[in-house]
């Protein structure tokens, strides 16, 4: 288990990641050797239990600021996310404030974990009729008090995930 935990936490370290991302992108890692492998060890355990157990975990305390739309307006789903100023819209009704910047930087492949939720739960509409007409139940509506705690969730997640690989970073 020792060395899964390492193996994760070094697929982790961002100077692994830069010095052999070409390799990556065409063949199976090669792991390095560090000499402190109880702290990658630990690293990896915090990291593995971070992303496995993501549901559980306490939720970032994001602001939420909910409007009301006039009578006459119908509530369009949004899921934008705006880096630059630490906000995701969920909705024309509902916004997230206080998304910390490190949040963001948290990647799954070429965009952040909230980036991906996001898109994850935005309603697309199937191009074939058939499964359009008859299949296609899903509404965001149904979900959005779920999409919002999970939200929260990643963001935390993301936040100690980060934490932890800046940890790596010093180490070298």
């Amino acid at each position: 288990e020792d060395i899964f935990h390492y193996i994760y936490a070094v697929l982790h370290n961002p100077a692994y990641r830069q010095k052999y991302e070409l390799n990556l992108q065409r063949d199976l890692p090669r792991l390095p050797f560090y000499p402190n492998f109880e702290q990658w060890v630990e690293w990896g355990k915090q990291l593995m239990a971070l992303h496995l157990n993501y549901e559980d975990i306490e939720k970032y305390p994001l602001t939420r600021l909910d409007q009301q739309l006039a009578a006459n307006v119908q509530n369009k789903v949004r899921l934008k996310a705006e880096k630059a100023v630490g906000k995701i819209g969920i909705d024309d009704q509902t916004t997230l404030t206080g998304v910390p910047a490190l949040a963001w930087e948290y990647q799954l492949g070429h965009r952040s974990a909230l980036e991906w939720l996001l898109d994850q739960y935005k309603e697309k509409k199937p191009k074939d009729p058939t499964i359009a007409e008859k299949f296609n139940a899903y509404r965001f509506a149904d979900y959005k008090e779920e999409v919002i705690d999970l939200l929260q969730r990643v963001c935390l997640v993301s936040v100690k995930t980060m934490a932890l690989v800046q940890a790596m970073r010093e180490e070298g």
